[in-house]
């Protein structure tokens, strides 16, 4: 809904916090919980840490509205299953929260993931408040499935928890608590292979090489040559296959993940 927006934005901004740069956050230095590269999109150029730190509360707005609450047409969906679908959104990704949606109604997934008029129409045929609930089931699952959680669950936790809550009293009509401030509640969902990890291969592959006896390079140049090429290709397509796996495993929702049934009618 959108009398919604501005409750869900302030209880968001209260989960985020203000300017942050842990060194487990795979979202590197973020501000409101906006990252770098998300603000280099906005502002359509390359950005700074100094930029994010300085970022005004004014563009972490904008960015929010168009980026995620426009993306998953929020101001469409009911009372709470618009926040909590918000906050899941930010948090792992508009392109997950949505799967998980489709999920939840029934509907087939599609390479878009997107929240269309399917959606809409099938999430006005189940019971608000069971969508929330199933939602931020499944939301807490995947973060605890994170290698990130050691580090950020517990404050995950309890923000799972707050936008449940709220969003379940939203849902019901009821008027919701006021969010506690809880800068270590924000996080993302870490990418799917960190730059180290992906070249590693390609650094053994050029490692291995380097240990070829001198003189077999000399007698067989080109045999040694299409052994190094070959290893390098296979090393590639490693990354490649590797990087697709645990880029779909991050973008599905969690195993298990059971239909709302479309009889429980509001």
């Amino acid at each position: 809904m959108e009398a919604s927006y501005d409750d869900a934005l302030a209880r968001l901004f209260a989960h985020e916090g203000g300017y942050s740069h842990h060194p487990a956050d795979p979202g590197g230095p973020t501000k409101y919980g906006i990252t770098l590269v998300d603000y280099a999109a906005f502002k359509r150029r390359k950005v700074t840490a100094a930029d994010v730190k300085a970022m005004p509360l004014a563009d972490a707005k904008v960015i929010y509205r168009n980026k995620y609450w426009n993306t998953l047409r929020c101001s469409e969906l009911p009372a709470g299953l618009d926040y909590a679908m918000f906050d899941y959104g930010v948090n792992s990704g508009v392109g997950r929260a949505a799967r998980v949606l489709r999920r939840l109604l029934s509907l087939p997934d599609s390479s878009a993931a997107a929240v269309n008029d399917a959606v809409i129409a099938a999430v006005a045929t189940r019971d608000s408040a069971a969508l929330v609930a199933a939602l931020c089931d499944e939301r807490l699952r995947f973060l605890k499935s994170l290698r990130t959680w050691p580090v950020f669950g517990k404050g995950w936790g309890r923000r799972v928890a707050e936008v449940r809550a709220a969003a379940l009293a939203m849902a019901r009509g009821a008027a919701a608590a006021a969010p506690m401030t809880a800068a270590n509640g924000k996080g993302a969902v870490p990418p799917a292979q960190p730059v180290r990890q992906v070249l590693a291969p390609l650094s053994a592959a050029g490692s291995a090489a380097a240990f070829i006896d001198p003189s077999a390079i000399t007698a067989h140049p080109i045999q040694v040559a299409v052994l190094v090429l070959a290893a390098l290709v296979i090393a590639a397509a490693l990354i490649v296959l590797l990087k697709r796996h645990v880029a779909s495993r991050q973008h599905q929702p969690m195993p298990g993940t059971a239909p709302v049934p479309a009889a429980a009618l509001r």
